[in-house]
């Protein structure tokens, strides 16, 4: 999709820190970071949000989860403990609608969330 943000950062129209990326999915350090560590995955697919995900998405959206453990991994906070989260919906926060999912450690969190 020619206007969204995700998409021409993954088409490299638009600059990020680019962590990691494959076939499926990139990863980017987040502008707005809401924790020292703040990382997005981003499936290379457009999908608004969740909400549109269907059967055929499930290896997609296992991919993206199992990314962004082996992306904790390797930033250490496999040990004290790290969020994963999909904001679906601007009443949840999402602002970007391209499926994400933020990665967020390197303090301690609180629940609820937000």
């Amino acid at each position: 999709m020619s206007d969204c943000l995700f998409c021409r950062i993954i088409d490299r129209k638009i600059p990020a820190k680019i962590v990691y990326e494959d076939e499926r999915a990139v990863a980017i350090e987040d502008i707005h970071p809401q924790s020292p560590t703040h990382l997005l995955v981003i499936p290379r697919q457009h999908l608004p949000s969740l909400l549109e995900a269907q059967a055929g998405d499930e290896a997609l959206l296992g991919h993206l989860f199992l990314v962004a453990a082996q992306l904790a991994r390797e930033r250490g906070l496999d040990s004290k403990g790290y969020r994963t989260v999909i904001n679906t919906g601007s009443g949840a926060g999402q602002t970007v609608f391209h499926l994400h999912v933020h990665v967020l450690g390197g303090r301690p969190f609180h629940w609820p969330p937000g």
